[in-house]
């Protein structure tokens, strides 16, 4: 796609070519980043429960917090990897670049927790009573 301000890049803008951009990354974020893949792999297995459980704001709330933490996650790899391209020996500067986007990841790993354990404290008993009856 044709960047607008910098001119470079291929003329013309296809939704279907975008969308294929979104999977590719997508799937190296799941596939190379283990941190990625298991907060969706732990996120899929509660929200199906919440899903068969009709628990809808169990289902949001998770949902907007999986989506927070793996967007975090993501914007925090790629300008990890923008700073090891920029600089390979160590600076500090680049440090501190790092360290403020862990932070982001580590506040909304925090926030997703909490989700996470609310959402399976509420679950528990309802799948156990399922799986009773």
């Amino acid at each position: 796609m044709r960047n607008k301000f910098l001119g470079t890049g291929e003329s013309g803008y296809h939704p279907l070519r975008k969308i294929k951009i979104i999977w590719s990354g997508l799937r190296f974020a799941v596939f190379y980043d283990f941190s990625v893949a298991y907060k969706m792999v732990l996120s899929l297995i509660i929200l199906t429960l919440a899903l068969l459980f009709q628990e809808w704001i169990d289902f949001e709330l998770l949902l907007l917090a999986t989506g927070l933490v793996l967007i975090a996650e993501m914007f925090n790899s790629a300008i990890e990897a923008v700073c090891d391209f920029l600089e390979t020996r160590e600076n500090e500067k680049i440090r501190a670049i790092k360290d403020i986007a862990a932070a982001a990841v580590g506040i909304s790993m925090a926030l997703w927790l909490t989700v996470v354990i609310s959402d399976l404290a509420r679950l528990t008993p309802l799948l156990l009573q399922y799986w009773r009856n």
